[in-house]
């Protein structure tokens, strides 16, 4: 087994784990988006927050706005997957190979 095979597999490992924490928080915010809109489907008036306060907002341009960022998140959270894939598969054949290395040098 080379040195370098070794760095390689700790670092694809790292960055599968970095991927899976961004992915968990873009879920999380897509959950309290999910959330939101549902509030506003019940609710008469709607506030947006701006910084450090709360401004009556127009529903229908609250829901559009939310609806948008829903559909940036989404996008993302499908991003972070296929890297997280990518990342897994590159991982496994990287184990697979360093596995092979230390077989043979018993």
């Amino acid at each position: 087994m080379t040195q370098a095979d070794f760095n390689q597999l700790q670092l694809l490992q790292q960055n599968l784990q970095n991927t899976l924490l961004q992915k968990q928080q873009f879920q999380k915010q897509s959950m309290e988006i999910d959330s939101a809109l549902e509030e506003l489907k019940d609710s008469s008036a709607a506030y947006k927050i701006i910084g450090n306060i709360m401004v009556a907002s127009k529903k229908p341009d609250l829901q559009k706005d939310l609806q948008q960022k829903k559909e940036l998140i989404d996008l993302r959270l499908k991003n972070f997957e296929k890297q997280e894939q990518m990342l897994k598969e590159k991982a496994e054949e990287l184990q697979k190979k360093v596995m092979e290395q230390l077989k043979e040098k018993k």
